[in-house]
């Protein structure tokens, strides 16, 4: 027997939402819960600083269909390497779609090279705080499965 759980129906696996590892900000998170359910999705909203072991279990656990990363206080890069990197060494999530998103730097957006970095460490997508920001991931959004709405 495993000691995982049997994988969701396809449309019924969960988003989860996670704020970064020293992000104690939640209006972000609040806000894409409403906007990810708002689009069809289940949400696990797993809440500010949430140190990469817990995610890693949670994802283990609900085999969500994608995996945001929301920052606001700018750490967002540093925090987001050391999450996707600690999620990616567990091969059961390797295939998990994990997007990264909000104020990414202190001083400013994250250039090409640190969204270049983000990504090959293992994001899916990187989407900064502006309005192109939040359009590509609504596109994103809508290439994900959704759930029958009763």
């Amino acid at each position: 027997m495993s000691p995982f759980p049997t994988s969701p129906a396809p449309g019924d696996q969960p988003v989860l939402v996670a704020g970064g590892i020293s992000d104690s900000h939640t209006w972000n998170l609040v806000y894409l819960q409403l906007l990810l359910e708002e689009h069809g999705q289940r949400v696990v909203n797993l809440g500010p600083c949430v140190p990469e072991e817990l995610l890693i279990t949670e994802a283990l656990a609900h085999r969500p269909a994608l995996i945001v990363v929301s920052s606001v206080n700018g750490h967002g890069y540093h925090d987001g390497m050391r999450t996707i990197t600690r999620l990616r060494e567990h091969p059961e999530l390797t295939a998990v779609p994990a997007v990264i998103g909000g104020k990414l730097g202190i001083a400013g957006p994250c250039g090409d090279d640190e969204v270049a970095a983000l990504r090959a460490a293992g994001y899916d997508a990187v989407f900064d705080d502006s309005a192109e920001g939040v359009e590509a991931f609504l596109r994103m959004l809508a290439t994900l499965p959704q759930r029958a709405l009763v």
